[in-house]
């Protein structure tokens, strides 16, 4: 299939499944992920939106089965980078394409020849790209967390049943990590732990600094455009550190303020929590309240910090969420990282590391049945996280990790980090997506956008 055709082909299926037609299953054969494109005119032209260090793992990655024609970072440093990665890696292929640069995203998206990109942004730029990609007529692969507040989640959700699009989310325990999340979720759907009543995922701390001067803004990034919908503020950050990044608001810092991210409880929640209410058959679903306390490196007034010159997210918690079915879930900073499910008739723990538990030890004398995994992994055979999405592209499913689950799992901890924030309890209505019984806190599942960076559904 030559590369025109497979565009026409794409169109042709998403026109008609916009109309409530049927697509053709054009992927059937149990290929491996290297051999997802056999032939250079069937690989989709992708574009890079985010350069950054994260990048450097999903950029080669996605290079697997596409060929790039540009990228794009608002650090020229990131950005000349990601461009010589690209140029070397397909080199060595003998790609010989052109790789464009660009500092704004949107002369990505308005390239008609472009198929897919991916998202490799700070937080609180993801949704707004990921809905005008998708707006655009491209496929979606997307770091997580994907959302900065529940109503952002919505709007993707909108947006992606109207466009068709097939999206991934980059929560790899899903699809990777030895395959021991999903083991886990698939001896937790097996009923081989008896009833499930708690479920506890911790996910370590954040770190504090102290006041942070105003500095110039680094050559080469574009301070403005990197905030984005956020509010325009100075640039702050300690001296540059041998190793690493220094203390500031930028880069791989910005986890620490609430202003770009959800703190730790959104950047390894969207791992853990995600897996746990796949695990209790809660993830098209959600908790009915969530409370819990933490402690945070500034002091707040009303949910927000009074002081503007410190990472701000919440350094410890510890939360508890009930769910409808009877589980509680914890979110705690502390123990062991993972996620520790615990039912009457036994109890397994799992982490990147390792599964453990006498349930996990009792499949040497009896396993699950051959074909667990695959049915757990949507009927495709479970692998590669990234070629997982490729494969999706071609079929026009959605992937393993779909906007959906993602969505409900990531609701979780904005309705966690609301909490801790107030001070208070919350009840939550899962079939309406509303806070209940507190206006002032229902306002928190959206928040004030930047005049000029506003998402537009």
């Amino acid at each position: 299939m030559t590369q025109p055709n497979r565009r026409q082909f794409l169109k042709k299926s998403t026109a008609a499944l916009a109309a409530g037609g049927m697509v053709p299953y054009i992927f059937t054969a149990r290929r491996s992920d290297a051999a997802l494109f056999q032939s250079a005119n069937d690989r989709p032209v992708l574009g890079c939106i985010g350069t950054g260090d994260r990048w450097q793992a999903v950029g080669p990655s996605a290079l697997q089965f596409a060929d790039c024609a540009a990228v794009c970072d608002v650090d020229k440093n990131h950005l000349d980078k990601g461009r010589e990665k690209v140029k070397g890696i397909q080199g060595k292929k003998g790609v010989s394409r052109e790789v464009e640069a660009h500092e704004d995203y949107r002369k990505i998206l308005d390239r008609k020849d472009i198929d897919v990109v991916t998202i490799v942004t700070p937080d609180h730029w993801h949704s707004k790209i990921a809905i005008e990609a998708m707006q655009a007529g491209k496929d979606v692969y997307c770091e997580k967390p994907l959302t900065l507040t529940i109503d952002e989640g919505k709007q993707i959700i909108k947006v992606l049943d109207q466009t068709k699009r097939v999206m991934q989310v980059g929560t790899q325990q899903r699809s990777e990590m030895g395959q021991k999340f999903l083991e886990a979720v698939a001896i937790a759907h097996s009923g081989r732990l008896g009833k499930i009543r708690k479920v506890s995922c911790a996910i370590g701390g954040a770190p504090t600094c102290g006041p942070l001067p105003k500095v110039d803004v680094p050559t080469g990034l574009n301070w403005e455009l990197w905030l984005g919908q956020a509010p325009l503020v100075d640039y702050v950050s300690s001296p540059p550190k041998e190793k690493g990044y220094p203390n500031s608001r930028c880069h791989y810092e910005f986890r620490w303020w609430y202003e770009y991210s959800g703190g730790k409880m959104t950047d390894w929640g969207a791992h853990h929590v995600d897996i746990a209410q796949w695990a209790i058959g809660m993830d098209n679903s959600g908790p009915t309240s969530v409370e819990g306390t933490a402690k945070h490196p500034v002091p707040f007034k009303d949910g927000y910090p009074t002081i503007n010159n410190q990472y701000n997210a919440a350094s410890e918690f510890n939360v508890t969420c009930m769910f409808p079915n009877g589980v509680e879930m914890t979110i705690r900073n502390d123990t062991d990282n993972g996620i520790l499910i615990e039912g009457d008739k036994g109890s397994i723990f799992v982490n990147r590391g390792k599964l453990t538990g006498k349930p996990v030890d009792d499949l040497k004398e009896n396993p699950l049945p051959a074909d667990t995994l695959t049915k757990l992994y949507k009927g495709k055979k479970p692998g590669n996280h990234m070629g997982n999405f490729f494969e999706c592209t071609k079929d026009r499913t959605q992937p393993i990790s779909d906007v959906y689950t993602h969505h409900r799992a990531m609701t979780t901890c904005h309705l966690a980090n609301i909490a801790i924030r107030l001070g208070r309890k919350l009840t939550w209505d899962a079939k309406t997506e509303q806070i209940t019984g507190d206006e002032e806190a229902a306002k928190w599942v959206a928040r004030e956008q930047r005049k000029g960076y506003e998402i537009k559904v």
